[in-house]
């Protein structure tokens, strides 16, 4: 009886989807503990079976301590198969399947095999690295079982979770366990960066990909990684939520190969106890702008540097990785409801979600023949370029994407911003073309790399 009364406590903790959450009705369903859960939802979990051709070189001094290091890159290329494994979640009838980046992302062969054994081959439709999120299409299929995705803003720690994967590549298997945790930021590993869910449920390696549900059977998230130095569960684990994986979803349905974040041009960092009494807090919460592009859309609803940024629509922020959460849930072309303190007010404002912009343009270009610099690839540096390499907001100038074969020889890297050439100011692309077409013997390049100036002299 003790077993029964615990059963229905924890069960009565989980928070509702939308219906009311259904509690076992007889001692027959208490007898069979999550078998009417488990028989419902695991055949939407699939096993992934993933191939890539590599290129690999054999060299000869593999081994040596010193030689090895010294020749690296020396040798014939050879092709070679890497294979994966991994779990998926089959979210439509008509074979939409998500998964991890790192189980299919770069994949050339991708086999989806259903518990029932049917095998089935799948092309990847969205995939992003950083988010470590796949969407896969399968072919010619229809009428599939799926899990439907719960709004994941509304799971609560505490809550019974069951995670189904493939771990080990054992076969599918179930493990249970409660959420242990929610905003997790920063503490995932592998590619995933950003906003995650904890849950105590066993998860190991294959089980990246599978499906994190609750009580109702509904996707709550996607298994990803883990916190462990042996390579086994210890009780951490990490799911993508699913809300998160609706915009992917979107998305690809859209016809997009390349998952787009809304861009938010500005740069803060978590209010702790100390910065909340310089501010006039009552408690540490959210997050000090510190510095923002004047293309900003945070700017342009009216933000300064200085605000705290606390709610990002209703839903607390209080780390940069939160923040690009809710942005990336909202998309591009949303408006989402930023709450500010100013002073010693706090009020919402509208931002509208868009891509960074592409103004100025880039005007990227590779170096010609004719100029010293043979393959040396550049671009303008605008909003667009920033984000995608990560550049402080106020950088302007013309980037180094990559030096070519003479650039590296005369110190370039991909990431130095180009100043000047001989007295001659770098402000576009086309500048560095005609700055080394017949430059003269000396050459002197003025640039700046990690915020670092500094001064590269050459005889041409």
């Amino acid at each position: 009886m003790i077993r029964i009364a615990l059963f229905f406590l924890m069960l009565s903790v989980a928070l509702p989807v939308q219906a009311e959450t259904r509690i076992p009705q007889s001692n027959t369903e208490i007898s069979l503990g999550f078998a009417p859960l488990v028989k419902q939802a695991a055949p939407a979990v699939v096993n992934i079976y993933a191939r890539q051709v590599v290129e690999v070189r054999e060299s000869p001094f593999k081994g040596d301590p010193f030689f090895e290091e010294f020749f690296r890159g020396f040798g014939s290329a050879r092709p070679k198969v890497q294979n994966s494994l991994g779990s998926g979640v089959v979210l439509s009838a008509d074979g939409i399947v998500v998964s991890n980046y790192h189980v299919v992302g770069m994949a050339t062969d991708i086999r989806v095999v259903t518990n029932d054994r049917r095998e089935y081959s799948a092309r990847v439709l969205l995939g992003d690295k950083e988010s470590d999120l796949a969407i896969l299409k399968l072919e010619e299929v229809g009428g599939l079982p799926h899990l439907d995705l719960r709004n994941s803003d509304q799971v609560e720690v505490g809550e019974l979770v069951l995670a189904i994967g493939n771990p080990f590549g054992v076969g599918q298997t179930v493990s249970s366990g409660i959420v242990s945790g929610l905003a997790r930021s920063g503490t995932a590993t592998g590619n995933a960066r950003g906003y995650f869910i904890q849950t105590d449920a066993p998860i190991n390696p294959g089980n990246s990909g599978g499906a994190l549900i609750d009580v109702n059977g509904a996707l709550i998230g996607i298994n990803t990684s883990i916190l462990s130095r042996s390579g086994g569960s210890n009780g951490i684990g990490f799911a993508i939520p699913a809300n998160l994986v609706a915009e992917f979803v979107a998305q690809a349905r859209a016809g997009g190969d390349q998952f787009q974040r809304p861009w938010a041009g500005m740069a803060g960092q978590p209010v702790d106890a100390d910065m909340a009494a310089s501010l006039g807090m009552a408690r540490p919460e959210g997050i000090v702008v510190s510095d923002l592009h004047r293309d900003s859309p945070f700017a342009l609803a009216g933000i300064v540097v200085g605000d705290v940024i606390t709610h990002v629509d209703g839903q607390e922020a209080n780390s940069p990785s939160e923040m690009l959460f809710r942005m990336s849930v909202t998309g591009i072309g949303g408006v989402s409801r930023i709450t500010r303190v100013h002073g010693a007010t706090s009020q919402d404002v509208e931002v509208a979600m868009m891509a960074a912009p592409t103004i100025p343009a880039g005007e990227e270009m590779t170096l010609g023949d004719d100029t010293l610099l043979p393959g040396l690839k550049v671009t303008r540096i605008n909003p667009a370029v920033i984000a995608r390499h990560g550049l402080p907001l106020t950088l302007t100038g013309v980037l180094v994407v990559d030096t070519g074969p003479l650039g590296a020889r005369a110190g370039l890297k991909p990431g130095d911003v180009l100043l000047q050439i001989n007295d001659d100011d770098i402000i576009r692309s086309r500048d560095v073309s005609q700055a080394l077409t017949d430059p003269g013997r000396r050459v002197r390049i003025e640039l700046q790399r990690r915020g670092q100036r500094m001064s590269l002299q050459f005889r041409s």
